[in-house]
């Protein structure tokens, strides 16, 4: 048995029958997990969505994961939700002051926009604001 330490940010699914359900709870009692939630939209009779970072000893993580999937939950690497694409990019900086995590950053010699993914928490402000389309959201 490894007491390896997992740390993931994920994007959870929920249909719309388990909203009521408390699932976040089970993780924290059940799999001894600790969950950061760094974005949720839940709303009564509505696929639910929450972007979490979700860590704990390998062992109770994989557990846990598997517990949401019985309950067919989606799950997804949050990596995988947002989509910079270099070359549509304008290099505009619209996009930099509206991200609340600074995933987005103009560097102040060449004008060029990066994008960090590892900062990145899926709140999906970037996309609406983007003039060119260069951010998306890939489901």
């Amino acid at each position: 048995m490894t007491k390896k330490e997992v740390i993931k940010k994920l994007v959870l699914k929920f249909p719309k029958r388990l909203i009521d359900q408390p699932i976040v709870y089970h993780l924290v009692k059940d799999y001894d997990l600790m969950i950061n939630i760094l974005k949720a939209s839940v709303q009564p009779d509505a696929e639910g969505i929450m972007v979490l970072e979700l860590s704990g000893k390998k062992e109770n993580f994989d557990k846990g994961i598997n517990f949401l999937k019985k309950l067919g939950v989606e799950i997804q690497p949050l990596s995988k939700d947002i989509k910079f694409d270099e070359k549509l990019c304008y290099n505009c900086g619209v996009c930099v002051p509206i991200c609340p995590v600074g995933a987005l950053v103009m560097d102040k010699k060449t004008y060029q926009v990066s994008f960090d993914k590892q900062k990145c928490i899926a709140c999906e402000l970037c996309i609406k604001v983007c003039p060119p389309r260069a951010i998306k959201l890939v489901i």
